[in-house]
């Protein structure tokens, strides 16, 4: 009988938790079990560069997230689920996990995509000249697997002046955990 109690009461304090674990804590958990699932080249700690076909992306990427990181499709502005959000943590590439952006150089912008002043690291975001829809632009790619990730812009905040305008749909999103020292 009391092994049964105890059990119980196990079972409900696991209950009570992760019905008052944070929404945010809870997707991001499902995302990395989901993504894991299906991607073997994603990795938050790994910083080899990835040198895959699109056809070898196309089959661990969701079709929504290889539209943009490989064929460089743009999400609609003010759609996607980062472009005002203000959570405490770090932003990686939803292809392959790559460090790319902390949210404390995240900025309110009124392009209506997520905009960073400056990159996680040196080399996490790589550059090339775009000249796409007769405008001249920096593109900005992913500098693990070479993803397309938005634009880069000289219209930013100081310290920097940069604007780096990405798209939600390439961007993962891990919470700062209290306690935990932030990523350098």
């Amino acid at each position: 009988m009391m092994k049964q109690l105890c059990f119980l009461l196990l079972v409900f304090a696991l209950l009570l938790y992760s019905s008052t674990a944070p929404a945010e804590k809870i997707q991001t958990v499902r995302t990395m079990e989901k993504q894991d699932t299906f991607n073997p080249y994603y990795s938050r700690t790994d910083t080899t560069k990835l040198n895959l076909s699109d056809a070898e992306w196309k089959k661990v990427l969701s079709p929504e997230v290889y539209a943009t990181a490989r064929q460089k499709k743009t999400e609609l502005s003010f759609t996607g689920k980062f472009w005002d959000y203000t959570g405490q943590g770090t932003y990686y590439c939803a292809a392959c996990g790559n460090a790319l952006f902390r949210s404390d150089a995240k900025f309110a912008s009124t392009c209506g995509w997520p905009s960073f002043f400056e990159e996680v690291r040196k080399g996490s975001v790589t550059y090339l000249p775009d000249r796409s829809y007769g405008m001249v632009r920096t593109e900005a790619l992913c500098g693990r697997c070479g993803s397309h990730l938005g634009h880069l812009f000289d219209d930013g905040p100081p310290p920097t002046g940069k604007r780096f305008c990405m798209n939600s749909v390439v961007l993962d999103f891990v919470p700062d955990i209290q306690g935990t020292r932030k990523m350098q």
